[in-house]
Formats: C-alpha cells, structure tokens, sequence
C-alpha cells in the first residue's frame, strides 16, 4: 500500500480487493470521484459542442471502475496516476466509437497530415499553412477549416491504428502496453518513438511548441492557454491540432522502420 493514503482508505482497498465488498468499493469511487470530474472539464473545454459533457462523464466513469478493477494497491504505483490513464483511454475509445468526426474530415485531414510529414522531411523545416495548400492544391483558408473541423479527431487519434500498404494495421502508441515489456527490441522501439516525438516537437514553431508543452506536460486545458496567452480558445485549438498533425506525419513517415524494430 502507498504510505500516503489514509487507514481509512487503505482499509477500504483491502475490504475492495479481498472481498469485493460494495460499500467499500462505493466509498472508493466516491474518494476517486474527483479524477473524473478533472478529466471531463479538461477534454470538455477543447471539444465541439456536438460532444456532450454527459457522455464524456459516462465514459470517464467506466475509466475510473476499470482502474478500481485492474489497480494493485501493492505495487509502486499511485492510484491517482493509474486511474488518471485509464480513464483518458476509456474517453478516448468512447469518442472513437462514437465517430463524432465525419469520415470526409478525417480523410481531408490525414491528407493534410501526410503533407506535413513529406514537406517537412524534404525541406527539414517546419511547413507553414500556405506550404501545406500549395502542396495539396487548397486554399490556405480550406487548410485551416480542416483542421478546425478535424479537432476531434487530432485530438483522439494518438492510438488509432495506421494502415500500411496491405491495410495491416499497427498502433501508434501500441508501446504504451506491450507483452514484450522485458524484451530489448520493446525498449529500442519506445526509444526510437520517443527520440523521434522530441526531435519533431523541438522542430515545431515557437507557439506550437509552447502549446503542447503547455497542455502534455503543465496538464492546462486550451481556454487556460488562451488565457495565458492573450489569444481566442478556437486560435489555440488550431495551433494544437496543427502540432498534432505535423507529429502524426513524422510517425506516419517512420511507419516502415517503427514496423520493422
């Protein structure tokens, strides 16, 4: 158990783990409650409004009774840090299941996704918007429109799976939680992943480098950052899914090596 908690609450694990007792697992969901919340208002403030809070508070719950599930009081790990990625992955598969994003958006959006990445590959420099509409014969205001549009999908994609050339699919972030775990090429793939995530986060424009650190690492929600900054919540949104898109290219481009590793 995590010296942290209380008797009271590490009484409540034993009773939960040991004997399913319903109280006790009410009383810890109760406890837990507050993690939910954080993440609805957080993911809330970034999505369309066709999204309904209910339905991301619906999806974050069964996030948090998974966590309660699965958790090992017993092991170096704080319940808080567990629950908090299972109940983003739960919001996450809630959102893709439900397919709130339009299939022409996304297709227009990958297709602005692999500009980015062929550009910047060839040019070994960050592309701006009228580089991405020249290369795929838009407008600059089409580009922009399509990523606004496409926010949702940005946003929820890190894990979607990438169809290579035969339609085999793999995931982006399958290193997240991989069976190999112990074995060496498991950890030359995260590495590889990793190195090539922050050397194209460092290659980023100075406001998109700014936002994504600000909203992965400072954990603020895009209203947060548009106050910080002095600009509309919609002008950080597009800055954030301009980042994410210019990342999912890198990843996209490298698929062959990450296949291969």
């Amino acid at each position: 158990m995590k010296s942290k908690m209380t008797k009271e609450t590490i009484e409540y694990w034993r009773a939960w783990k040991e004997d399913k007792d319903e109280e006790a697992g009410n009383q810890l969901i109760a406890l837990y409650r507050p993690l939910v919340d954080y993440a609805v208002q957080r993911y809330a403030a970034t999505l369309p409004s066709s999204v309904h809070r209910d339905d991301l508070s619906s999806f974050a719950y069964q996030g948090l009774l998974d966590a309660l599930g699965k958790f090992e009081p017993e092991r170096d790990l704080k319940f808080e840090t567990y629950a908090g990625w299972r109940i983003k992955g739960a919001i996450i598969d809630g959102l893709r299941q439900n397919d709130w994003v339009p299939r022409s958006v996304r297709d227009k959006a990958r297709k602005i996704e692999e500009a980015y990445a062929v550009l910047e590959q060839t040019n070994q420099t960050s592309s701006s918007d009228h580089d991405v509409a020249s290369y795929l014969n838009m407008t600059v205001g089409e580009v922009q429109q399509v990523m606004k549009d496409a926010s949702l999908a940005t946003m929820i994609s890190v894990d979607e799976p990438v169809h290579d050339d035969d339609q085999q699919q793999i995931e982006r972030y399958s290193v997240i939680e991989d069976d190999r775990a112990d074995l060496p090429e498991k950890h030359l793939h995260e590495r590889f992943i990793k190195e090539l995530l922050a050397e194209t986060i460092d290659r980023l424009p100075e406001k998109e480098k700014l936002v994504v650190s600000l909203v992965y690492f400072e954990e603020l929600t895009l209203t947060e950052i548009a106050r910080i900054l002095d600009l509309s919540t919609s002008r950080i949104s597009q800055l954030h899914s301009r980042a994410l898109l210019r990342m999912k290219g890198v990843l996209r481009a490298n698929k062959e090596h990450v296949q291969s590793m």
